[in-house]
């Protein structure tokens, strides 16, 4: 059960690497543009974390759930968002709200490693700790940014964007 669970996993974060990447390149010149690219580069590091794990867990990577999420990724692309040719703020409100959703799930997967490592020394409990500090953070900046898309999107009060280096137990800035 636990390489299915890790292969759903990495399944999601393979699509929310790809999320994270489109959407930081499209939000290059926003105002949270710049805490993007970081996230982008952030979710890329957490996927190769994972992976680190389901090696140290002898859990074969099962190709046919990146792949698929891979794909849903591209054809999720093609929603309706009210514009056909240039980028509508609409979709930047709701690729950030998938985002988050991602992250959150990172989080809890990082969490039920968490609880395994304390019996399975395969897996580093300082790392996890780490990587969990890290989602918490994530989602805080993806509601930031969130609550600023919908503001530009749908009216209201537009707060600065705030760029969030590490926190206590973020290790990487």
């Amino acid at each position: 059960m636990l390489g299915i669970y890790l292969n759903d996993h990495l399944a999601g974060a393979v699509g929310g690497g790809e999320l994270a990447r489109r959407l930081a390149g499209a939000e290059r010149e926003w105002a949270g543009g710049e805490v993007l690219q970081r996230l982008a580069s952030e979710v890329a590091e957490d996927r190769a974390a994972l992976l680190d794990m389901m090696t140290a867990l002898d859990v074969p990577v099962r190709h046919y759930k990146t792949w698929a999420a891979w794909a849903v990724e591209k054809v999720s692309r093609l929603k309706l968002n009210g514009r056909l040719v240039v980028r509508s703020p609409l979709s930047r409100v709701v690729e950030l709200e998938a985002m988050r959703l991602g992250v959150e799930g990172k989080s809890a997967g990082w969490r039920t490693l968490r609880v395994r490592a304390e019996t399975d020394s395969r897996l580093d409990s300082t790392r996890l700790d780490e990587l969990i500090g890290r989602a918490r953070r994530q989602i805080d900046q993806l509601e930031r940014l969130r609550v600023r898309a919908a503001a530009e999107a749908f009216g209201g009060e537009v707060e600065p964007v705030e760029i969030v280096h590490g926190t206590e137990g973020d290790q990487n800035p």
